[in-house]
């Protein structure tokens, strides 16, 4: 009879052992394409990313120190970072620029010296635990769920080219029987967890839209010491590489939204890469050569260099 009693009672701790469990969604992965190819860096900015919820507003709440959307940048950058596409621009630099812009009235968003910008919110989010209580045991779950929003606006035009929300959730369970098996408390990670499910959901379409679209570069002086234009090694371009030159379409204004934009432009010479200079992705240049055409050196900004596709 002893040595039943002992049997069962190793079997209830062994039970005990392994009841106690952790579960948190598992995040899509962006799969790597594993064939090399020539790739051109763009370069993206995340503008900001605010919490339009309202966990964590206290008394004392302070919009520019949000916690959540300190999180959420961190997770998007990191993500953005990890895909190997992508220069980014750092937030201390945006934030001089931004407010640069808004002091001087300037709205014109390529100053911001990035060809894309990311302006993320959290729209939902929220913590709830969930209990079951059985003869000989108990259970419970604490759930976090978060909803992100994302806008990606080319900032060559200022026009969104693409928008989403995406919902992610995080969820840790722990089960005792008889009294016996681990309890945990709070568990503050969750919330990372939860946000970066949802922005994973959503990095994929923002890579997809940037590649989707030609890499562009601009002129940056034209005279007797060379042709200059922006971009260089980190961004992927090589010394003899040849690229179009496009002159800008006029702009219209649509009387319907009240929004202007510019029409297709037209290709009219192209450049080959001579030599490349600078110290990092802001400062980089490239000195280039016309192989076909010519330009008004008058008048660069009504230019631009895109990759030949």
């Amino acid at each position: 009879m002893k040595k039943n009693l002992i049997g069962i009672a190793f079997l209830l701790i062994g039970f005990c052992l392994s009841a106690q469990k952790q579960a948190v969604r598992v995040e899509p992965q962006i799969q790597e394409n594993k064939t090399e190819q020539h790739f051109l860096k763009r370069k993206v900015a995340i503008a900001r990313f605010s919490n339009e919820t309202e966990y964590a507003k206290g008394l004392f709440y302070d919009k520019a120190n949000d916690p959540l959307g300190k999180q959420a940048v961190d997770i998007l950058s990191t993500k953005l970072a990890a895909s190997d596409k992508f220069i980014l621009l750092e937030r201390s630099d945006l934030d001089k620029i931004m407010e640069e812009m808004k002091i001087s009235g300037n709205n014109d968003f390529q100053k911001i010296g990035a060809d894309y910008l990311i302006i993320g919110s959290i729209t939902e989010f929220g913590r709830k635990t969930e209990g079951e209580v059985k003869v000989f045991s108990r259970s419970k779950s604490q759930i976090v769920q978060a909803g992100v929003s994302i806008r990606l606006i080319d900032v060559t035009t200022g026009l969104i080219i693409y928008s989403e929300e995406a919902k992610g959730e995080a969820e840790t369970t722990n089960k005792t029987v008889m009294g016996l098996g681990e309890k945990t408390d709070y568990d503050a990670t969750l919330s990372d967890k939860a946000i970066s499910a949802a922005i994973s959901k959503l990095v994929e379409n923002v890579i997809n839209n940037c590649i989707d679209r030609p890499w562009k570069s601009y002129f940056l002086a034209y005279d007797e010491n060379g042709i200059i234009i922006s971009g260089g090694k980190s961004q992927g371009l090589k010394t003899g590489e040849i690229y179009e030159v496009v002159e800008k379409g006029k702009s219209v204004k649509n009387p319907q939204t009240g929004m202007t934009f510019e029409l297709p432009g037209k290709t009219v010479g192209k450049i080959k890469i001579d030599v490349m200079g600078g110290e990092n992705a802001q400062t980089e240049f490239s000195m280039v050569s016309f192989t076909e055409g010519s330009i008004d050196k008058q008048n660069l900004s009504n230019y631009y260099i895109k990759e030949i596709k």
